[in-house]
């Protein structure tokens, strides 16, 4: 795979169970199908061509506590750092651009509940 390396987290990983766990009771062929484009189209896609995404952080907040969370993750991303939304059939997957990495952080589908960023940016 040309261009920059997939590294993907614990956190999608465990979405991506959450997600089967979602989706299976209608179509558990539907899921190993989102798997296969997953991995197959958009992973390699996202990796050659990183900038394909929507920057996660140029949308419109209007919420208080919105914009506070927000400031607060820009304060946790290297300055380089790119975080980035890739939205395929029915499913949005989100992931950071760092130097020659893609880390793919989190993966659902649309009707699941929102993104957990809390745990990405823990200091060990």
């Amino acid at each position: 795979m040309a261009g920059k390396r997939p590294r993907f987290t614990e956190n999608f990983s465990a979405n991506l169970t959450a997600v089967e766990e979602f989706v299976a009771p209608h179509s558990r062929t539907a899921f190993h199908r989102f798997l296969d484009h997953l991995f197959d189209d958009v992973i390699p896609t996202l990796c050659r061509f990183p900038q394909s995404g929507r920057s996660f952080l140029t949308r419109e907040v209007k919420s208080t506590k919105a914009m506070a969370l927000t400031k607060d993750l820009r304060k946790l991303l290297n300055k380089e750092d790119d975080l980035r939304e890739f939205v395929t059939d029915d499913y949005l997957v989100l992931y950071l651009v760092r130097r020659d990495q893609v880390i793919f952080l989190a993966v659902k589908h649309h009707r699941q509940l929102s993104f957990d960023l809390t745990r990405f940016w823990i200091e060990k």
